[in-house]
């Protein structure tokens, strides 16, 4: 087959939508599928885009100057469909279009789907209405929410409309980015997500394309062989990672104001930058503890600290759909922590620490009683190596490519 992906989030970036784009296109290849990747990126030189070209990988057009935050930003989808017309005229020819995020890049793929009668799914990946709270000042969000509702409807007709309610769309802004995710998702012909939970939130506000669940995988090449089983003994330090953004979304304060709480020992190393990096080495500092902040990290490097950690943490609530995170702990055999009972989807049952709730005692609470039962390490690790190799790519890959065989039967 020849599949297109088309992302606003994968050049210049890394996270979630990065890995799991680079691991499914390294395993479409490895079957003899054609892959081409578009998106967005900041500026570059002939020779960079010579160099990503060899890579089937491709620069849409994209702003200069004008980033959201250190994020680079699309032209307008219009001018971005009539560049792929013009630029890339093998488009007319490939299977799927395969499309992940919401924005300008992703938009423009999935207009010209439809304009070339080529099948599109529409991967979902994130809380748009979260992520749009969490980095908006208070007073800007209706606004802004406002401002990228109009601009969407431009290119996509809004055919439903989130009303406001006491569940998740419990703002004016959530309502609108609700409505702004569900009528992009409606554009599409198949719809995936990383998660049942996510599912049944985005048919609850009214997606109603086939909407089925794809979780993210761990790359083969990266793969360790034969990890070891992790031990903690009584009385010594838990060792936890932190490989997440540093940022209010991914709630590194909570997690720190928890660590202050308690009485044991611990070693907590942070790598990744973010928006509250800055503000959480001042409070660590300030507050004396054992917390060291490695910035932004090769993934290689990131994944031999990994290896050494006990615990591995993700304290997001109520805004991840799936936790990257969680998956590359358990590809090592470490156990994970968290606090959000919708992330127990994601690894085996038996191999976390779910805290009571949110909050930092509850989050101290739960490490206090873990460091008391340090064989529990040991029998959450033993789990997560048991059933490890179900997250390899080249095992759910299959179901990928199933979908895409039966979308073009029609």
């Amino acid at each position: 087959m020849k599949i297109a992906i088309f992302s606003d989030c994968y050049l210049d970036l890394t996270g979630g939508i990065v890995s799991t784009i680079n691991a499914q296109k390294a395993a479409l290849e490895n079957l003899g599928h054609e892959v081409e990747i578009f998106s967005t990126g900041f500026l570059k030189t002939k020779r960079e885009l010579d160099a990503l070209a060899r890579k089937n990988i491709y620069q849409v057009p994209s702003c200069k100057w004008f980033f959201r935050g250190l994020t680079p930003v699309s032209r307008r989808p219009g001018i971005i469909e009539k560049w792929l017309e013009e630029e890339h005229p093998e488009l007319r020819d490939f299977d799927i279009f395969y499309v992940h995020y919401e924005s300008g890049c992703s938009i423009a793929g999935l207009r010209l789907a439809k304009k070339l009668k080529i099948p599109s799914v529409q991967v979902m990946h994130g809380r748009e209405d979260m992520g749009e709270s969490m980095i908006i000042p208070l007073g800007l969000r209706t606004i802004v929410a406002s401002f990228l509702n109009w601009f969407h409807s431009w290119y996509m007709p809004h055919k439903v409309t989130v009303s406001r309610d006491d569940y998740l769309a419990n703002t004016a802004a959530k309502a609108k980015m609700w409505t702004l995710m569900v009528n992009h998702a409606n554009y599409a012909d198949l719809v995936l997500t990383p998660s049942e939970h996510f599912r049944k939130k985005l048919l609850h506000y009214g997606v109603k394309r086939p909407v089925k669940v794809f979780p993210n995988a761990f790359p083969d090449s990266k793969f360790p062989d034969k990890p070891e089983v992790k031990t903690l003994g009584p009385g010594e330090e838990i060792r936890m990672i932190w490989h997440s953004r540093a940022s209010a979304e991914k709630r590194i304060m909570p997690f720190l104001q928890a660590l202050k709480k308690l009485t044991v020992d611990y070693r907590l190393d942070v790598y990744g930058g973010g928006g509250e990096l800055g503000k959480a080495r001042r409070f660590a500092s300030r507050n004396g503890m054992n917390v060291i902040f490695h910035g932004n990290t090769d993934f290689g490097k990131v994944c031999e600290a990994i290896k050494k950690a006990d615990l591995d943490v993700l304290v997001s609530y109520n805004f991840d759909t799936f936790g990257m995170t969680l998956i590359e702990a358990e590809a090592y055999g470490v156990p994970v922590f968290f606090c959000d009972p919708d992330m127990r989807e994601v690894v085996p049952e038996g191999s976390f620490v779910l805290s009571k709730n949110e909050t930092p005692a509850a989050m101290a609470a739960a490490l206090e009683k873990l460091a008391n039962e340090p064989g529990r390490i040991r029998e959450m690790s033993e789990i997560m190596i048991k059933n490890r190799k179900e997250i390899l790519v080249s095992r759910r890959i299959i179901k990928l490519i199933e979908m895409f065989e039966e979308l073009k039967k029609g």
